[in-house]
């Protein structure tokens, strides 16, 4: 039990239902805890203070979730920011699922706000930028935040950094969300969240102003209450902005658009803050936060010491591999054992082979155990003492044996030939075998020097044929698909038809006078990718979610869609809008990019 918990209560006693270690952390207080789960404080062995996130128990026996959090976490392990604090391991297979981040010694804005008040224009200008240059490097990493809120920005001596990012997508869709479970504060979403519609960055654009009053109002700019009134609020009305700075006006206002596409970007929103402070390019000084707020940055910076200094490991964590360890190494070399002397190959110095001697460990089953030394080191001129045990390796074995053919090649070249010949070819007929069953384990194809067969099965008659390379696409920009027209990715172009045929009908565009409309194939099936998502050969391979329709009132303009159809072909199919109001027809237009018999098409297509 820890009882040394530091002052303010900001580190708080492990309790009865807290666990004490997480896969060989072992955890000194509690942070905090939230939607998702608890947060508490631990080290790394070379004594590195880390926030350790567990995920609560509901969410841990939902396999959907535990997919997703894989996934993201993975993702979120590719972001590397200054605003950003780094995921540095995890575990999503375990009874609990967790993932550890360097640990913040500041306050969350908050807790800040809530026990200092609202911050000055000067601190709030500088918060934004930092937030943004942390989304700019989110963003680019194909994450979406989806859950930006105060209590995710913490406040460093040096400026913000953002948290969980990414990690509430998880949550996104499993069985418990779809049972009425909120994750995340509705105080701080998107009209397109609380719509349920297509999720891009502009929506953490939207986060991002609502965090700017916040810090610089001290209250939500839509009010607080019922969440059901407060996303009301957030998608018909506009946000009680009163108290805001002038200088942040613009700023705020223009985060917070309704429409996702008259938001300003990551960099428009820092540009936005250099104007706003009156210079060209922000510079970050050393107190930037306030007096009282940067006095919280001591009290945490104090935390509490760990458990074992440092902490000894029961289990090595489960994203790093299990290393065997040297024993310890005996006062003394171990005598060896009497040998008997045996000339080397044509009586030549020799050098005993790398890493035997005093000291050298020799790899076991085991572990390790120590090697016998061996005499004739480096420039002895006589015949070197082989020792029985341990062996030197085969490789080194097999030298010596082609040596001592050579000799007898060289000696009975006349009565002895053929067979020495003979077993030579056998032991080059080993190697190939070995370099042909490595080859057939490789995963990548062979350089196009290796001809039409690869480099498996030259000599050994293998029938294995070298990996099949992926299709170079071919992209279509700009197809206007009017309504019950559709396309077929088989021809050449690709473009709009209205043939009576249903086996061509892979993408076709329905305006339904009696529901929604749609989107829709007839010979595969769609995908709609979530944003973030990478419109890849890859992706669109490993997507599974098959439907084969789509509302089109889930489209947003660069919504993606993958097609596969059932003859083999791969498409990547993007929304980009509709016709103008001002057009007798109406069509939707899209981009489509082809793989041709990119997959293995289905039986009886």
């Amino acid at each position: 039990m820890v009882n040394s918990v530091g002052p303010s209560g900001i580190f708080q006693p492990l309790e009865g239902d807290d666990p004490r270690v997480i896969a060989g952390y072992r955890l000194s207080a509690k942070l905090g805890a939230g939607g998702m789960g608890k947060v508490y404080l631990s080290y790394t062995p070379g004594g590195r203070p880390v926030a350790i996130k567990v995920i609560r128990p509901e969410f841990s026996e939902d396999a959907e979730f535990r997919r997703r959090f894989k996934q993201e976490v993975q993702s979120a392990q590719r972001v590397q920011g200054l605003f950003t604090a780094p995921v540095i391991d995890s575990d999503a297979e375990g009874p609990s699922p967790w993932l550890a981040t360097a640990y913040v010694p500041g306050p969350s804005l908050s807790a800040a706000v809530a026990e200092h008040g609202r911050l000055p224009v000067s601190t709030v200008l500088l918060l934004v930028a930092g937030i943004a240059e942390a989304l700019q490097v989110i963003h680019g990493a194909g994450i979406v935040h989806r859950d930006l809120k105060p209590s995710n920005v913490l406040l460093a001596a040096d400026g913000p950094r953002v948290i969980d990012f990414g990690i509430a997508r998880a949550a996104d869709a499993t069985s418990l969300t779809s049972s009425g479970v909120t994750v995340g504060t509705p105080t701080f979403m998107a009209p397109e969240q609380a719509a349920g519609s297509t999720i891009t960055p502009a929506t953490d654009i939207f986060a991002l102003g609502q965090v700017a009053a916040y810090a610089a109002i001290g209250t939500p700019a839509f009010g607080e209450g019922t969440s059901h009134g407060v996303l009301y609020r957030i998608v018909h009305e506009e946000p009680d902005l009163t108290g805001l700075p002038d200088e942040l006006r613009d700023l705020v206002s223009r985060c917070l658009a309704k429409d996702p596409s008259e938001r300003p970007s990551v960099a428009e929103v820092i540009a936005l803050c250099g104007e706003a402070s009156g210079q060209t390019q922000l510079r970050r000084p050393e107190e930037w936060l306030p007096t009282a707020v940067a006095a919280d940055i001591t009290t945490r910076t104090a935390a509490p010491a760990p458990v074992q200094t440092p902490p000894p490991p029961l289990q090595a964590p489960a994203s790093q591999a299990a290393v065997p360890q040297p024993p310890t190494q005996p006062a003394q070399p171990p005598t060896p054992p009497p040998v008997q002397q045996v000339p080397t190959a044509l009586n030549q110095p020799q050098t005993p082979p790398p890493g035997y001697g005093p000291a050298a460990y020799a790899p076991t089953a085991t572990g390790t155990a120590p090697v016998p030394p061996m005499s004739g080191g480096p420039g002895a001129t006589g015949p070197i003492t082989a020792m029985p045990a341990p062996q030197p390796p085969k490789k080194k074995r097999k030298g010596l044996v082609t040596a001592l053919v050579l000799v007898c090649l060289l000696v009975f070249a006349g009565a002895g030939g053929g067979a020495v010949y003979y077993v030579m070819k056998g032991d080059d007929t080993k190697k190939n075998s070995q370099a042909d069953d490595k080859t057939k384990n490789a995963d990548t194809a062979p350089s196009p020097s290796d001809g039409a067969t690869g480099a498996t099965g030259a000599d050994t008659g293998d029938n294995a044929q070298a990996p099949k390379q992926d299709p170079e696409p071919v992209d279509f920009k700009g197809i206007n698909l009017p309504d019950e027209y559709h396309l077929s990715v088989a021809e050449e172009p690709v473009k709009p038809s209205n043939a009576d045929n249903s086996s061509d009908v892979d993408f076709a565009y329905q305006d339904n006078n009696y529901s929604d409309d749609q989107v829709e194939t007839q010979t595969g099936k769609l995908v709609l990718l979530d944003a973030g998502q990478q419109g890849t050969l890859d992706t669109c391979r490993s997507d599974t979610r098959f439907t084969e329709t789509i509302l089109t009132k889930r489209l947003s303009k660069g919504s993606q869609m993958c097609l596969t159809t059932s003859y083999g072909h791969v498409a990547l199919i993007t929304f980009r809008g509709y016709a103008p109001e001002s057009s007798p027809s109406k069509y939707m237009t899209v981009d489509v990019r082809v793989w041709r018999n990119a997959v293995e098409p289905e039986e009886n297509s």
